[in-house]
């Protein structure tokens, strides 16, 4: 699973808190605590106004750096901003993210096309978020007419469907498991990400929806998702479903990640 650390994003209330005071300290210590859960990627997120954005992402990503080299996934809805925040990254990274929306394709997809970014893509356009899995199929389609134009090839590219609240949809995980499993079958070497704890939003004990909706979701096609790596139960499911799908060949990866001491030792 390619685990994108979701901690250091300004529209959490304490991180606004640390990057109002520039509190590198706690930044430094929130990417380390990411880095050493096993995350792939840091995702840095400054939701702040566009006009300090890139110097926000700036002063964000330096930090991060400091205490870890893993790749930097940088977040923001502004196109200018993630590429003004690309060339303070030491190596590439994710770019999180474009969608049919407006010139975001047009923007990003020249610039890393021949680089080694990797890049997430929303099921989204300029019709909003598309209720049916069909619709979201044919946003994908022209996301992909897209990358075959800059020759960005499948397996750089996260395919983010777009998890949404389960209480106002009922058909949320119908929809989801649709066009996971139908965009693994065109292209098996792409990535299928999403954010996990969008689904739970306004439900009680919102922990044991995301467990479930993690491993429906891995059963359909996810294998990258932006979630919180200090979750252990959260890790726990990954590893428990990858070893029950077949992914890790006598259980010796999720045996291995008990026995760390990042986990601790598993309690019966």
């Amino acid at each position: 699973m390619i685990i994108i650390g979701e901690k250091i994003n300004g529209s959490i209330p304490s991180v606004a808190k640390a990057i109002e005071e520039r509190n590198a300290d706690w930044i430094r210590d929130l990417a380390k605590k990411q880095a050493d859960a096993g995350a792939t990627y840091i995702d840095v997120c400054a939701s702040v106004d566009e006009d300090i954005e890139v110097e926000t992402l700036h002063w964000l990503i330096d930090l991060v750096q400091e205490v870890t080299d893993l790749p930097i996934a940088v977040d923001s809805p502004s196109p200018d901003s993630i590429l003004g925040a690309l060339p303070f990254c030491n190596k590439p990274g994710l770019v999180n993210s474009v969608s049919g929306e407006g010139d975001k394709i047009a923007k990003i997809f020249p610039v890393i096309a021949d680089t080694e970014w990797e890049c997430v893509a929303l099921l989204c356009d300029d019709t909003g978020i598309p209720k049916s899995a069909e619709d979201r199929l044919r946003v994908f389609d022209h996301i992909m007419e897209e990358a075959k134009k800059y020759n960005i090839d499948p397996s750089r590219l996260h395919i983010d469907p777009l998890v949404e609240m389960l209480c106002t949809t009922d058909d949320a995980m119908e929809n989801l498991a649709k066009v996971m499993k139908t965009i693994k079958d065109q292209y098996p070497t792409i990535h299928i990400t999403g954010a996990v704890s969008n689904i739970s939003f306004n439900l009680p004990y919102r922990k044991i929806v995301n467990l479930c909706f993690m491993v429906l979701s891995m059963n359909a096609g996810l294998d990258s998702a932006i979630f919180d790596p200090l979750n252990r139960d959260l890790i726990g499911a990954v590893y428990a479903t990858e070893a029950l799908l077949g992914m890790d060949d006598y259980c010796m990866e999720y045996i291995t990640a008990y026995r760390d001491e990042m986990f601790g030792p598993i309690k019966s």
